[in-house]
């Protein structure tokens, strides 16, 4: 489902997967992966990726969505080297711009000692692994945190969008997320990243109605 708001309009392809288009045309994904993508749509202008897990960082995936003049913007951490454009090194925590897109990159991982981490106790995604994004779009600002635990950071952050993971086990839960996003203040909340896999699976409605009841309008696209 295709939601629109101030000329944007946001497609969650399933999972992470996100595709976005501006209102002159430009195309954006983030974090394609080839088990939700459609075909080969060979339509996008600036593809993002915030990690090198499987279901984020797929070199094929990147290459279906990929139109003719792409630019890839990925996290400095990731071996790139597979991908057959230059790519764009995103910064663990910084502001950069990406073919005219102002984009600032903040630190996602797991706390340790938390409630995300393995049967060894070591978290899904440590401190260095993970980028979220802070895109600026024709005015709209769009927070797209990734894999991530909800972070004493994020409370310094604000955006106009938050698409936050809510399937919890290897990323925030619900609650979490709802939390984070009393924290933003968003005026749309776009939620991502459960329901894939037994371990993310979650009550999405109920996240929905949790914030609708805040005054925080929610979207499941």
């Amino acid at each position: 489902m295709a939601v629109d708001y101030e000329g944007l309009t946001f497609e969650r392809l399933g999972h992470a997967s996100k595709r976005l288009e501006t209102a002159d045309g430009t195309i954006i994904y983030i974090d394609p992966w080839s088990e939700v993508v459609d075909g080969e749509p060979g339509d996008g202008d600036v593809v993002f990726v915030t990690h090198d897990d499987f279901d984020h960082y797929d070199p094929e995936a990147i290459a279906a969505v990929s139109g003719a003049d792409v630019t890839v913007a990925a996290y400095e951490a990731i071996d790139t080297s597979e991908l057959a454009v230059d790519v764009i090194d995103l910064p663990y925590e910084g502001e950069t711009t990406v073919d005219g897109i102002d984009v600032r990159t903040v630190p996602a991982y797991n706390a340790p000692g938390g409630d995300h981490v393995d049967e060894d106790g070591e978290p899904y995604h440590a401190d260095g692994e993970v980028i979220g994004l802070l895109l600026t779009l024709e005015g709209t600002t769009i927070l797209c945190p990734s894999d991530t635990d909800y972070l004493p950071h994020h409370e310094s952050l604000a955006a106009d969008v938050l698409v936050p993971p809510i399937g919890g086990h290897f990323t925030m839960n619900r609650a979490e997320a709802a939390d984070l996003a009393r924290s933003i203040e968003p005026e749309l909340v776009l939620p991502e990243h459960y329901d894939t896999f037994e371990p993310i699976e979650t009550d999405a409605e109920a996240f929905a109605a949790e914030l609708e009841a805040d005054g925080i309008h929610v979207e499941l696209f």
